[in-house]
């Protein structure tokens, strides 16, 4: 009686239940991973959703998730009974015909929205058969930016349910090193905090976010669908090179410019405020606030002028003034007096404030002129390419015009050109909460100039990004890529001039030295180049008009289908298995309002979920699983089962029926009894069926046949390990309780790591063990074999096979694998007790390095026995410690030996805390 007994008599009784079970979802997602790699500050995310339609007929499932705005769709494909449905880049004219049909029939499922401040939604579906699965694969890339002195990568998980096989691994790379590296969000706080492992090393990072389903619903915004929250990784990199970062590969190069140790620039600043009567309200209470906060901030020697305006222009001062204690207390007052009311009157504030900072033009200086508005012009001048024609002719390229737009009745798109035509930028202020904080940031990030006139000079370089800045700003940083001509890095040169106050500077590197992105992949740095190039046509296009706007628009177009970027110009098309709607997905702009969505005959996931079995009641519920589990336990074999859990406990003490007459065993319940108080109880609790491994969890640790059903066996769970010992015959032993991870070996010099995680099976070994080595190379080790990730690529290896990543080499053989990674040896041997299969690492050849750690490289023990008339002690580094005679199995070998050991606890062999030894994930 072995394993694959127990499994087919619990997939049998499984299946016999699904049948008549009221579950809470007629389909499941029983596998959710997010996969992000990030090198060089391009991250690329693979969101991968495995979902199974659990009824007896065809159903429409759904996929969608959200993804930064920011980001770029280059890849979606769905796998359905071994076809693969790739989805389709093209220019959005060539789509239209689709989308028009599909926008008639009322079908709006097919478009990448925007939901928020930072994210845009993707949304599509397909119907699949009865029982069958489908595997949705979705790929975006986006280029980090840097603000505030560090990276953001935002990831956000909404699956929609509690999935038991959820995953987000993070795995970053950056030649300059990694200053620092933390993780915030939603999903990192309360219960979910411990759910998350982080690891850095000099250049690396991993971050690893492995919930629990209960775990799954205790966030602040988790409940009963699961988790709706983001994951934000922050870092930055280090930077020794006032040059900065520079990698180049495939004949291209981007260059990552941020010195820092640069004196501030004092700065000439003036807020044009919006206050008419759309201001009323919440809106100019938090402008107030927020400008109280900003005039707060201001450096002694920066000036400042304040305006605002509805259908006439009110000046606090009629120019530029230092930000002295007294000025900036008197601009507070006038602040906390703006009141709401009247028209908009754009176009005659921004002049003012533009003759403002131009009559005002102190030498060595930074300018900048910010516009806050939550409208249109509605009085003056209220033709919006004659406003931006005016504003331009006051600014004259001289400085940066921001725009800030409160909520979505501002012509967002008006903003955004007149910005860019000024060397600026646009952004969005939500209505919300915390607005004055939105508006603060925004600030902070224009607060402190550093350079002025900054210009990126390439000398042997073309086909170059945007290379001329107005101002370089502290905690920001500057981005530039380009190819090198002929791929000719001899004579490529790269050289940033500048304006530091009065000073011009020039940053360049003497040795000619640019990093040669051995560890990025070829096409990366040109995918960079081109996700890049992208941008800036898109934002040039819009201040365009003519042939010449009509040129730009095409070069975009056509870097977007190269590339396969979901763009403004460009729509993936679905495809689907024959007589499906076909999809068509558009990226929005950010001037269009959030859309709504639209109900349709479809049902969405979250209304499926909404109609859980929570408003049935529970005695149908209970009902329903013992209809099943007559039918099925009528016809299993009950001598098998007797088997199966003897097989299980050692010991039968259930009985198949009860002993007629018998008094003695009314307390012990029937296999019936205990099998069917089991189901009912998880589902009760879960709303859902065991799997195999849970039931088998169950029955082996937490149901005591002789006591009362449910309740834990009071004997802990414990591993045994050995402990070599230098000149002695004895080894040392010690138990570890409970189902932890632990740290085999960790040699972060070598950027190797391997964890394990202990099995369910007292005084057994290890149920998968992982091995994390080099960039992106991960390797997952159980009992059915090998599984192998290399960047983005997962392979599963089973049987005898030689397996190769990078420098590490697997060989696989009957019960055992070998790893080698660099001048570590490693080999993992599977053993079995009562037909379970367990795994035992052994560390055949340790790194010459010694800065290793963990389980495995700990030396052996040295130590003498201290003859005491009670007990026995043995003296441990002139400490004292007590012991027992006791015994254990050397797994180390292919063939177990029973071994006598000095048994002790395992902070006393160890010689430190076993706590040193706990990871939090593998």
């Amino acid at each position: 009686m072995g394993r694959t007994v127990v499994q087919l008599t619990l997939i049998g009784l499984q299946l016999a239940l699904a049948s008549t079970l009221p579950n809470k979802d007629d389909w499941d997602v029983y596998s959710f991973h997010i996969n992000s790699t990030v090198t060089s500050r391009y991250a690329t995310t693979v969101i991968t959703s495995r979902v199974v339609n659990r009824m007896d007929e065809s159903k429409e499932i759904e996929f969608h998730v959200r993804i930064p705005k920011n980001a770029f769709i280059s890849k979606f494909r769905m796998f359905i009974d071994g076809q693969v449905y790739d989805g389709v880049v093209k220019a959005k004219e060539q789509a239209q015909q689709q989308y028009t049909e599909a926008v008639s029939r009322g079908e709006s499922a097919g478009l990448v929205s925007s939901v928020g401040r930072t994210l845009e939604e993707f949304k599509t579906s397909v119907t699949v058969a009865a029982h069958k699965k489908v595997t949705f694969e979705l790929t975006y890339e986006e280029l980090m930016k840097r603000t505030h002195g560090k990276y953001e990568l935002q990831i956000h998980a909404r699956p929609m349910q509690p999935v038991r096989d959820f995953k987000v691994d993070v795995y970053i790379h950056e030649e300059a090193g990694i200053n620092f590296i933390d993780v915030k969000g939603g999903l990192s706080t309360k219960a979910l905090a411990n759910a998350i492992t982080k690891t850095h090393v000099n250049k690396q990072a991993w971050v690893y976010f492995y919930p629990t389903v209960d775990q799954q619903t205790m966030c602040d915004n988790c409940g009963e669908q699961g988790m709706n929250g983001d994951l934000v990784i922050v870092y930055d990199v280090n930077r020794n090179n006032e040059l900065g970062d520079i990698k180049k590969s495939g004949g291209y190069f981007v260059h990552h410019f941020a010195p820092s140790n640069l004196p501030r620039i004092s700065k000439n600043v003036v807020f044009v405020i919006d206050k008419s009567g759309s201001m009323q309200g919440r809106k100019i209470e938090q402008t107030r606030i927020a400008l109280i906060h900003i005039l707060n901030d201001l450096a002694e020697d920066d000036h400042f002028g304040l305006i605002t305006f509805n259908a006439n222009i009110f000046s606090w001062k009629l120019e530029l003034v230092q930000a002295n204690s007294k000025n900036v207390e008197s601009a507070k007052n006038f602040a906390r007096n703006i009141q709401a009311t009247g028209y908009t009157d754009i176009n005659q504030a921004l002049l003012q404030g533009a003759n403002m900072l131009n009559t005002h033009d102190r030498e060595g200086s930074a300018s900048i002129l910010i516009l806050l508005t939550d409208g249109q012009p509605t009085t003056g001048v209220t033709n919006l390419e004659k406003i931006q024609s005016n504003v331009r002719e006051a600014v004259a390229g001289k400085f940066p015009v921001y725009c800030l737009g409160f909520g979505f009745d501002v012509d967002f798109e008006f903003l955004g050109k007149m910005s860019l035509q000024n060397k600026g930028v646009a952004r969005r202020i939500y209505v919300d909460s915390d607005a004055d904080l939105q508006l603060k940031g925004f600030y902070e990030e224009v607060a402190t100039p550093l350079l002025t006139d900054v210009t990126m000079i390439y000398v042997g370089g073309t086909n170059l990004t945007q290379t001329n800045f107005s101002q370089y700003y502290n905690g920001s940083e500057i981005v530039v890529a380009g190819q090198i001509t002929d791929n000719d890095i001899e004579t490529f040169t790269p050289q940033v001039v500048a304006i530091s106050s009065n000073r011009r500077l020039v940053f360049s590197d003497p040795n000619g030295i640019v990093e040669s992105g051995q560890s990025v992949s070829d096409d990366l740095i040109q995918r960079v180049w081109a996700y890049l190039t992208v941008k800036q046509l898109l934002d040039k296009e819009l201040q365009l008009s003519g042939p010449e706007k009509e040129q730009v628009k095409k070069e975009a177009l056509r870097l977007s289908l190269k590339y396969s970027f979901v763009t403004p110009l460009t729509s993936m098309v679905v495809t689907k298995p024959l007589g499906e709607t076909i999809h068509v997905l558009h990226k929005p702009k950010e001037s269009e309002a959030p859309q709504r969505r639209k109900s349709s005959g479809r049902q969405s996931i979250s209304r499926h979920r909404g109609t859980s079995t929570s408003h049935r009641s529970d005695n149908v519920a209970t009902t329903a699983v013992e209809r099943a589990f007559e039918s099925w336990f009528s016809s299993v074999d009950q001598g098998e089962m007797i088997d199966l859990l003897q097989f299980l406990k050692g010991d039968r003490g259930f009985y198949f029926s009860r002993p007629t007459g018998s008094q003695s065993h009314k307390k012990r319940p029937t296999l019936r009894e205990t099998l069917l108080d089991i189901f009912i109880h998880h589902y009760s609790r879960h709303g859902n069926l065991p799997t195999d491994e849970t039931l088998l969890d169950i029955l082996i640790h937490h149901y005591s046949p002789h006591g009362n059903p449910l309740q834990p066996t009071d004997a802990p769970l414990l591993h045994r390990f050995l402990l070599k010992a230098e000149n002695q015959t004895v080894p040392l032993c010690f138990d570890v309780s409970g189902h932890l991870s632990l740290k085999l070996l960790h040699h972060p010099s070598r950027e190797l790591f391997v964890n394990g995680e202990l099995d369910s099976v007292a005084n057994g070994g290890f149920k998968r063990i992982f091995i994390h080595f080099k960039t992106n190379q991960h390797f997952e080790i159980d009992t059915k074999g090998v599984t192998v990730r290399d960047g983005q690529t997962e392979t599963h290896h089973t049987g005898q096979d030689l397996v190769t990543a990078g420098s590490v080499t697997m060989i696989m053989r009957n019960n055992e694998i070998d790893i080698a990674a660099g001048d570590m040896r490693l080999v993992v041997l599977v053993h079995k007790k009562n037909s379970i299969k367990f795994l035992w690492p052994v560390l055949r050849q340790h790194p010459s390095a010694n800065n290793t750690d963990g389980l495995l490289a700990l030396k052996s023990a040295v130590y003498e026995e201290v003859q005491q008339v009670a007990a026995t002690k043995l003296k441990i580094k002139n400490q004292e410690i007590n012991v027992t005679s006791g015994n254990a199995n050397d797994y180390s070998i292919a063939s177990p030996l029973m071994m006598n050991c000095w048994l002790t606890s395992a902070d006393s062999a160890l010689q430190r805390p076993l706590a040193d030894f706990i990871v939090p994930q593998l």
